[in-house]
């Protein structure tokens, strides 16, 4: 076997890149290629998630798991996956630029997300709710948002 391995050239033709996408590393899966680039994933069926959307991602005897941050729920048989499940850590952390965890009044506690998709000045911030609560619930929603006002206070943002 070869150390120096490339992409296919039609599937690298096939990837759906924006403008100075880079190819890092890939696998080949039951029914294509994953493909890690320095902007996203790109998935055998076509789908390209953005780094900044990987919610989770985990291995297992089956391959590729992925939640997206919308609670998609992808997977890719991979057999062989090389150096992508580091290419994937790494990405993905790439994107985080705060993970603090907030205990609320009596309630659990919140994870406060601030992400930031690879080349962007802009950022995002999400909330976590603690299992069994109800991030819909408006009382719990305002509590939170006044913890991440108090963290955006803190950090100066």
């Amino acid at each position: 076997m070869s150390i120096f391995r490339r992409l296919p050239s039609a599937v690298r033709k096939g990837l759906a890149t924006a403008r100075g996408e880079r190819v890092l590393t890939f696998a080949e899966a039951a029914d294509g290629y994953v493909v890690a680039t320095d902007q996203a994933l790109f998935l055998p069926d076509g789908t390209r998630v953005p780094w900044e959307q990987v919610e989770q991602a985990g291995w297992d005897d089956e391959g590729l798991r992925l939640t997206t941050s919308e609670g998609r729920r992808l997977s890719a048989r991979v057999a062989s996956p090389h150096r992508l499940p580091e290419a994937v850590r790494e990405r993905v952390n790439s994107t985080i630029l705060v993970n603090k965890y907030v205990e609320l009044p009596g309630r659990g506690g919140v994870r406060l997300v601030a992400r930031r998709a690879p080349g962007a000045d802009t950022f995002s911030w999400s909330f976590h709710f603690d299992e069994g609560l109800d991030p819909d619930d408006p009382g719990l929603r305002a509590q939170a948002e006044q913890a991440l006002e108090g963290l955006r206070r803190s950090m100066g943002v």
